[in-house]
């Protein structure tokens, strides 16, 4: 590869060695990801002192948590198609501005109306940033271990929740709800030293003809691949119709699966959300204590970062696609056991192995759906499958609240829970993988990627 002068960008990444510049992509992607879960689950730390500050019933506060997931919704279409015109980098500062400076701003909410308006705000940034980050990191993550890394950085968004929940426990009972929309600020005042650190996409600067800047990222992904002054870069062909990102979804056969991807997006969030709002409810209703009933729901959360970072590690050994589907009928088959009585450690087996199927197989759709689109379009793709997929985290919390309403029998509601996590299995199989980057399925190479490498000249 050094001895030419043409050097083609998709084959440098795939076949690149982990050097410190993906640690540090990995780091700023990480972080941002902590604080976009931080800011995520926030309210539901908040919301037994919003619901007595102002005199909120059940109903009103669930629709004020649903302004945040529709502005995600509006955030991850409109955020996703914009990286793909003016870059990663500028979308997810703006994205970061958004969010944190919003949640900010609901601290000095004086009614619910205020309050609601500046959470569809955050959500904007919440949902927008998602798509980009994954993008970054998957453009810039060589192709053995591509899974794994995106993996390991939307393992983030858990942390960021966690961390919402231990400070919330820590600082709430002192200080009150506020002190907790007051520390969303810190990545506001980081801005700048992510603008310094963090990287626009190799592919994107190339593109964009940006030749000064592709030089110094390539030096630090291959520093043993000599660049003279007449040094070309190119990327694997833009197939035509791939320029128009939204309508490239729906050509080259993609449609199907483009609408596979929106369909397991829509029934792992849905599914994501109505455990992470109704779990306790639910096992309280089994006949659990409500403090056996958090620590469940603690569990689900530990299940869903084993299942990312385990998951990703799997699909970079075989297809994400397998992976995918085996993970989401665990969920179900999980989520079906609960109804029935069982020891106390068979039941934190199942609710950590419906975490991993659910909050899980979410992060490894992100992936899958990064690795089937061609760069060009990447964003689009995640952003449109991740919008479509908040409408089912909306719906998830509501359905699931008309059940318990019904006053079926405990086995029906986890019955009905893990109906979703089969017709995302299903989805997710009858993607087309001929139709992915470059229309060829990797059979020679058991990689979670379906790109072809582009042959070095």
């Amino acid at each position: 590869m050094s001895n030419t002068n043409k050097v083609n960008i998709n084959s440098l990444i795939d076949e690149a060695k982990f050097t410190p510049f993906h640690w540090g992509v990995l780091f700023w992607c990480l972080l941002i990801i902590i604080f976009d879960g931080y800011d995520l689950v926030i309210y539901g730390v908040a919301l037994p002192l919003l619901m007595q500050e102002w005199s909120l019933s059940a109903v009103q506060a669930g629709l004020l948590a649903s302004t945040a997931l529709f502005g995600m919704m509006f955030g991850a279409m409109s955020f996703g198609t914009l990286s793909d015109k003016i870059g990663r980098k500028k979308t997810i500062m703006i994205c970061v501005a958004l969010f944190s400076g919003f949640t900010f701003l609901g601290a000095f909410a004086r009614n619910p109306t205020e309050f609601g308006v500046l959470r569809f705000l955050a959500g904007l940034g919440i949902g927008g940033v998602m798509p980009n980050v994954v993008a970054l990191m998957a453009e810039y993550a060589p192709k053995r271990i591509r899974s794994t890394l995106v993996a390991v950085m939307f393992s983030g968004y858990a942390i960021g929740g966690m961390a919402s929940a231990l400070l919330g426990a820590w600082l709430v009972p002192q200080f009150g709800w506020k002190i907790m929309f007051y520390i969303a600020v810190i990545p506001l005042f980081l801005l700048p030293i992510i603008w310094r650190f963090l990287p626009e996409s190799l592919m994107y600067l190339t593109a964009k003809k940006q030749t000064e800047q592709t030089h110094g990222i390539i030096q630090k992904i291959a520093p043993e691949l000599r660049i003279h002054s007449d040094t070309q870069f190119e990327l694997n062909e833009v197939l035509k119709g791939d320029e128009a990102p939204l309508k490239a979804l729906f050509q080259k056969g993609r449609s199907f699966s483009t609408f596979m991807f929106w369909i397991a997006f829509f029934m792992c969030l849905l599914m994501v959300y109505a455990l992470g709002s109704w779990l306790p409810k639910l096992m309280i209703q089994a006949g659990y204590s409500l403090g056996a009933s958090m620590i469940f729901l603690f569990a689900l959360n530990i299940g869903g970062m084993v299942g990312a970072i385990g998951g990703g590690y799997l699909a970079d050994k075989f297809h994400i696609k397998k992976v995918l589907t085996i993970m989401f009928i665990c969920g179900a088959t999980a989520l079906i056991l609960l109804g029935f009585n069982s020891p106390q450690f068979v039941l934190y087996t199942l609710i950590a192995v419906a975490g991993a199927a659910t909050i899980g197989s979410q992060i490894l759709l992100y992936t899958f759906v990064a690795q089937y689109y061609p760069t060009t379009v990447r964003s689009t793709g995640m952003g449109w499958a991740s919008g479509i997929g908040r409408i089912g985290a909306i719906v998830g919390p509501v359905l699931t609240g008309a059940l318990l309403s019904m006053e079926l029998p405990h086995q029906m509601n986890f019955f009905a829970i893990a109906i979703p996590g089969v017709i995302a299995a299903l989805a997710v199989f009858l993607v087309n993988l001929k139709a992915s980057v470059d229309g060829k399925v990797e059979n020679e190479m058991p990689s979670s990627t379906s790109r072809m490498t582009a042959k070095s000249n």
